[in-house]
């Protein structure tokens, strides 16, 4: 589905809700990992979490930054504050100090412990989404799709109330490839692609790109591919957006916009 920049400056124009007057609370550098850690998981396995105050059964929205899986550090997005939804900001490890599947099994790790501890800040672990854009996408469609991961903390992927990837890759992410000395433009898929662990019953799955000619590389055709086939497998609730005229940096900003939008739509009223 092609989204036009005229759309989406129509968009931007007319506010999607009304500005919250609730009080947001912020705690920083949370350690989500337990038992023997490295000074390096130490260092990088932290979230940051931004709540309402004095809510309860607030929406949980578990972001993953981008960075190509060599950078990046969490920050909680702008356009996420006072929406009325509990925000997590996540970091994990990055190559080449780790490889795969280590920054993977932070993720989980730090999905897990939302599920967990959402209750303590007034979240409801049965309202809480997976996001994140370029890496942190590729990290939550896998964490949601391939139910091994959150297995290991007796946790169901499916209890993930959806996922939204932004500009995430479906096949295995080049960084990975990199780590066994493949080119970025030698197409690879193996248990460590998203489009693997496609299934009929997966969560709901909005996935967003930018426009196909300022993508990198082929990965708005990736992210087609994999919505055709979640359908083909029978999944209901698989959903395809490009973001026509934006690149895939500046994507993010019609994509918060678009996912704050069908959050309030298809699962909750955001107040």
């Amino acid at each position: 589905m092609r989204y036009f920049c005229y759309l989406l400056l129509l968009c931007f124009a007319l506010p999607l809700m009304a500005q919250d007057t609730t009080t947001y609370l912020e705690q920083k550098d949370i350690l989500y990992r337990t038992g023997q850690l490295d000074d390096y998981m130490k260092e990088r396995c932290r979230l940051d979490i931004y709540y309402p105050a004095r809510h309860a059964n607030v929406p949980v929205i578990v972001w993953f930054h981008g960075g190509g899986i060599t950078g990046g550090n969490k920050e909680i997005p702008r356009a996420l504050k006072q929406q009325h939804v509990i925000v997590i900001a996540v970091n994990y490890r990055l190559s080449p100090k780790v490889s795969c599947p280590a920054y993977i099994e932070d993720a989980a790790a730090a999905v897990a412990w939302a599920f967990n501890h959402a209750k303590e800040y007034g979240g409801d672990p049965a309202k809480i989404v997976v996001s994140g854009h370029s890496a942190g996408a590729y990290l939550s469609e896998l964490v949601g799709l391939d139910k091994e991961w959150l297995a290991k903390y007796n946790i169901d992927a499916n209890r993930i109330a959806a996922l939204f990837p932004f500009s995430g890759q479906a096949i295995t992410h080049f960084t990975v490839r990199k780590e066994k000395g493949i080119p970025d433009t030698k197409v690879t898929v193996d248990k460590y692609a998203p489009i693997t662990h496609i299934r009929a019953d997966a969560p709901p799955m909005y996935i967003y790109t930018a426009d196909r000619e300022q993508e990198l590389l082929g990965r708005y055709e990736e992210n087609a591919y994999l919505a055709r086939m979640m359908k083909l497998v029978g999944h209901k609730k698989t959903y395809l957006y490009e973001f026509d005229g934006f690149s895939h940096g500046d994507m993010p900003g019609p994509g918060f916009q678009l996912m704050l939008k069908q959050l309030n739509a298809d699962f909750w009223k955001l107040k």
